[in-house]
């Protein structure tokens, strides 16, 4: 393949090289689906097949190809695997990654920077007014709204959760789990975030309960707690942390607790995440494997249930993505065409990777000792 590859940038034939791996997928450049690629600019033909999913992604925000169902583009794509052929840069990247800890507590708030302070409004058109950014629980729902009230509920009878409680929401985002923990259960929650902005709206969200939120690194983690949560952190924590991370929140879960992670997952073990989406979207992310979670856990806690629904967010994304499309025109900053690209681009490869069950999601609950006479798990 590499051979293929260096001949085809050497020469004229990246159009055909591409084209004659593309209909290995059913995907025709220049074709008339849905799924099938509009190509504005031949640039982008060697573009891909030097930089791999960075070129492809920086070579579609740029305008030099198209494709009406984006999601439907990447289905066909990562479900063929094809993806793993040509990972020149991203070999480099996992190199890297091995040998050097880029979520030190140096690095951690880049991603904070970068991504979750940015502009309020883009996110509330996106994800609605309760600004859940995890994704949703579709078992019995019909909206968006439903779904992510289903999670954060089926994530607080998970835990058992009862008046009285003192609960920790680890990365609390905008405060929406630990309102509605505090509110339908009549606990206690400290929420930690590294994000300024997502504090600021937590804090006001929550003022009127007993909720305090502190903006800090889970390594500085103080207190006990009787259970501990976190959905949709753990992403950015990194396989050099893993087992800092457990025994930070072993060493503040009393040992009669239970800790809920809620986790995007992968099928293989990485160091490092899609080019494309590390450089323009989460800087530092790292996907976990099943591998690298169980590593983690062992010798600090009990696996009492693991609950995946990775198609949930596949339609949780295109729920997105919709609104976000629909709201773009009326969104109070404005933002120019390559920006918009880049959004749909991130949605919609995303939703793609889901359907193609190349990411799955997962909920783990974990005691310190074992719940006496067995954990009966909640659905």
């Amino acid at each position: 393949m590499l051979l293929a590859l260096a001949h085809a940038v050497r020469t004229s034939g990246a159009r055909k090289f591409l084209e004659e791996a593309l209909a290995r997928v059913d995907i025709r450049l220049d074709g008339g689906r849905p799924w099938d690629v509009q190509l504005h600019d031949e640039r982008a033909l060697r573009r891909i097949i030097i930089d791999g999913s960075l070129g492809l992604g920086e070579s579609y925000v740029d305008g030099w190809w198209d494709c009406r169902e984006l999601d439907g583009f990447f289905t066909r794509l990562l479900r063929s695997h094809m993806d793993e052929r040509w990972r020149i840069r991203d070999w480099l990247d996992e190199f890297r990654s091995r040998l050097i800890n880029r979520q030190k507590p140096s690095r951690v708030r880049e991603v904070a920077h970068r991504h979750y302070d940015l502009d309020p409004g883009l996110y509330r058109a996106m994800l609605g007014e309760q600004r859940i950014y995890s994704c949703g629980y579709w078992r019995q729902a019909g909206t968006l709204e439903q779904a992510q009230y289903d999670k954060i509920d089926l994530v607080c009878r998970k835990l058992g959760l009862r008046p009285g409680m003192r609960v920790l929401d680890i990365g609390c985002g905008w405060g929406a789990a630990a309102h509605h923990a505090a509110t339908m259960y009549g606990v206690e929650v400290v929420g930690i975030t590294i994000s300024h902005e997502q504090a600021v709206v937590a804090r006001e969200r929550c003022r009127d309960l007993p909720v305090e939120i502190i903006e800090q690194d889970y390594r500085e983690m103080q207190g006990e707690y009787d259970r501990i949560f976190s959905i949709g952190m753990f992403e950015h924590v990194g396989h050099h942390n893993y087992r800092t991370y457990m025994k930070a929140v072993r060493r503040c879960l009393k040992d009669d607790g239970l800790f809920l992670l809620h986790t995007i997952g992968a099928n293989r073990s990485s160091c490092s995440l899609d080019g494309w989406l590390d450089r323009y979207i989460f800087p530092n992310a790292v996907i976990p494997s099943a591998q690298w979670l169980t590593a983690a856990v062992e010798g600090e806690f009990v696996i009492e249930d693991w609950h995946g629904f990775g198609p949930d967010y596949d339609r949780t994304l295109m729920e997105w993505h919709r609104r976000l499309d629909e709201s773009w025109s009326r969104l109070d900053r404005p933002y120019d065409e390559k920006t918009r690209r880049l959004w749909r681009y991130y949605l919609l490869s995303c939703a793609g990777s889901f359907r193609a069950r190349k990411n799955q999601l997962w909920q783990m609950v974990l005691s310190p000792y074992g719940v006496a006479g067995g954990y009966d798990p909640v659905r």
